[in-house]
């Protein structure tokens, strides 16, 4: 596909930013529970807590929805992301809690759409572990029989049965979950935010959190707060402060790109029939997915590392955005005319496990991390749980299966995600699709489409 006009930007490409952009914090004031990071996991607790009648600041770098809340593939997973065959080994204890959570998340969100009348293009239908070829879809099957022996569920079938298009052999079906414009619904639950009794104070950069005695004292540019209670929901960002668990997020760069818009009949022709967001089982995952607009949006494919802090501002790398366009000409041959429009990016982190963790620093610092890429509805559905646990001091069951109270994390993930590392499994992975013969599969389906046709 063709990048030579693509439009590069570090917000989204999914929605405008708001005209209401709420003024900065200008002095100093006081409140019983401070909420850092307006993304959509501070969001949805700094809304609960105000429909808990809490006392409630919110404090953000840019706007409400800036960050990954907004920026991602806007699909809506109903399984735990990842390697579950990796993972299983690994965590076995917490495998069958994140595959509960995993499916409770779903209809949270769900819940939270039709709550507050989000228009977000909301489709139910299901998201797909794709297989590009026979292998893959043999760790298709592996990963389907480990997600049903934790307690999950999910439909195997064959690219026909499951709708996918043309160069794809089959996939699972998750149970719950489909896509949606994460845009409008970061949107959508900022609008409910600044309707609610929360105060909020966006273009605040947080530069220090530290306790004085019992309370906790938050350094902002132009005021401070001092809060009885902190909760740190900046994903990747709150690194930068000392407060913040030890290796408790190791940082990746992501990109989204965007094709220009395509006839329908052109996207008819894909034999793309159930419009399921797919997830491939790459080692570095890619997903593709089409939208309201008649365009597909395709994410992540080749991450690359953060290694210091504070996390540099940048646009997506031209180099990477070409490789990811080849991909979709690749993927997609009768589309290979087709430009890609625009390419966002931005930071994620990646957990100690690779799974959700929640947990506090001492009485009154509390924190989530529960995004690794995979699982935008975890966030907000784990940050509300633990705005409940903040208000009655009471756990739920799912809060209770990934909760720690580690004032630190193993190094490991952060030794793991080096970028020779990542180097290598990009490389790894374009050596198996060579080999599997995806590429030369996506094409035979291509002219046996045009026979068809003739």
């Amino acid at each position: 596909m063709r990048t030579d006009s693509t439009k590069y930007t570090g917000f989204t490409g999914w929605i405008d930013p708001p005209e209401d952009v709420r003024p900065a914090l200008d002095g100093d004031l006081t409140c019983d529970i401070a909420v850092i990071g307006g993304g959509m996991g501070g969001m949805a607790a700094a809304l609960r807590l105000a429909e808990r009648d809490q006392d409630v600041v919110l404090l953000e770098a840019e706007f409400c929805g800036y960050g990954s809340a907004s920026r991602n593939g806007g699909q809506i997973a109903g399984a735990p992301g990842g390697d579950l065959r990796m993972l299983s080994l690994q965590s076995p204890r917490k495998m069958p809690v994140m595959a509960r959570l995993a499916e409770h998340v779903g209809r949270y969100v769900e819940d939270l759409i039709k709550t507050h009348d989000i228009d977000c293009d909301y489709v139910a239908n299901g998201l797909v572990w794709g297989a590009v070829s026979p292998l893959m879809m043999l760790r298709v099957r592996t990963q389907a029989a480990i997600l049903r022996a934790f307690g999950g569920g999910g439909t195997v079938g064959s690219r026909e049965e499951l709708g996918l298009p043309a160069g794809f052999v089959g996939g699972m079906r998750e149970s719950i979950g489909g896509m949606l414009n994460p845009g409008k619904l970061a949107r959508g639950v900022r609008r409910a935010l600044l309707a609610s009794s929360a105060r909020v104070f966006e273009r605040t950069r947080v530069s220090d959190v530290r306790r004085t005695g019992g309370i906790v004292e938050i350094t902002t540019p132009h005021g401070t707060v001092r809060a009885g209670k902190v909760l740190l929901a900046t994903s990747v960002y709150g690194g930068e402060w000392d407060i913040t668990p030890k290796n408790l997020a190791t940082p990746l760069y992501v990109i989204e790109i965007e094709s220009e818009p395509i006839a329908p009949e052109r996207l008819a022709a894909l034999d793309w029939t159930s419009r399921s967001g797919i997830i491939t089982q790459h080692q570095l995952m890619t997903h593709y997915r089409l939208t309201e607009r008649n365009t597909i949006v395709c994410g992540v494919r080749k991450a690359q590392r953060g290694q210091t802090y504070p996390l540099p501002d940048r646009v997506p790398d031209p180099g990477v955005v070409r490789d990811m366009g080849k991909d979709l000409a690749h993927r997609f041959p009768s589309l290979s005319d087709v430009a890609v429009e625009r390419a966002w990016g931005g930071w994620i982190g990646i957990s100690p496990d690779w799974l959700s963790v929640a947990g506090q620093v001492g009485d009154n610092v509390f924190y989530a991390m529960a995004c690794n890429g995979h699982g935008l509805c975890q966030v907000p559905y784990v940050t509300h749980q633990l705005a409940d646990y903040i208000v009655d001091g009471e756990m739920s069951e799912d809060l209770a299966g990934i909760w720690s109270d580690a004032p630190k994390y193993p190094a490991s993930m952060s030794l793991l995600l080096q970028p020779f590392v990542l180097r290598a499994v990009w490389g790894l992975d374009r050596f198996n699709d060579f080999f599997n013969g995806s590429r030369t599969r996506a094409r035979r389906a291509l002219r046996r489409g045009r026979r068809g046709g003739s």
